[in-house]
């Protein structure tokens, strides 16, 4: 679909993507949201004081989200077959600043390493170099990472998932949209300096879910101890984003 179709999709925002023109697109595939309700302080000492912890019903909430990429191109190039495809996880909270609810990662974890250093250095992102692999097994997705960026904490995820059931569009109030409809990431600096990043996507066709971790030690790796609850757990099969480049707000 055309960059100027995806921008007519505005009505799931709260407010309107940049004027300017956004630098980057991407396609994701096979994508799992696994959720997890959080108390907010034991979260609070993990993200930079010049952000707000957002919370739903008085609760934070953290993400494991692992997919993959494809098409990932600057504006006016076409994609590059050995840097436009790679397999992504990323560990996620939410958090807020002037009216602008976005997402905080605590790590994104890529298999392709001009990509890694790309983002670390142009989009203030913490990633991470992973040997990664995404495969089809049947109706399932297993997915398995495990962490080789030097001098970072060891962090292996060895899991499954699929889809159980039809395609839906969350409702603005609901959970759903408020873990899933964000339009902006925030990233700081060794310095404390605070970026915005905006992005842009059609509304997520989301599906329930299951999924099974049969290792998992991204988020201790990250000094996170998750409830032992079982997670809220959503698929999405496809989504085109555009992305504009980070502009410091604090």
């Amino acid at each position: 679909m055309r960059a100027s179709a995806i921008l007519t999709y505005q009505q799931q925002r709260q407010w309107p993507p940049p004027r300017r023109p956004w630098v980057m697109a991407q396609q994701w595939h096979d994508l799992l949201f696994a959720h997890w309700p959080m108390r907010p302080d034991a979260l609070r000492s993990l993200i930079p004081a010049a952000l707000d912890l957002d919370t739903f019903e008085g609760e934070a909430w953290v993400g494991i989200v692992p997919f993959r990429m494809s098409g990932v191109r600057p504006r006016g190039l076409p994609p590059v077959p050995w840097l436009s495809a790679f397999p992504e996880m990323n560990l996620r909270t939410y958090v807020t600043l002037d009216g602008k609810p976005g997402v905080w990662f605590f790590s994104l974890d890529a298999g392709n390493p001009i990509a890694v250093a790309l983002a670390r250095t142009f989009f203030h992102l913490p990633y991470f170099n992973a040997q990664m692999r995404l495969r089809r097994d049947r109706e399932y997705i297993s997915y398995g990472s495990i962490r080789t960026h030097r001098h970072a904490s060891n962090a292996t995820v060895h899991a499954r998932y699929r889809p159980t059931g039809s395609v839906y569009h969350a409702s603005p109030g609901s959970l759903d949209f408020w873990l899933t409809e964000r339009y902006c990431l925030y990233a700081a600096t060794d310095d404390a300096r605070i970026y915005r990043g905006d992005i842009h996507h059609m509304q997520w066709p989301l599906q329930p879910a299951e999924a099974e971790f049969h290792r998992q030690s991204l988020t201790a790796a990250h000094r996170i101890t998750l409830p032992g609850t079982s997670p809220l757990l959503h698929f999405s099969a496809w989504q085109q984003v555009l992305i504009w480049p980070p502009t410091r707000v604090r």
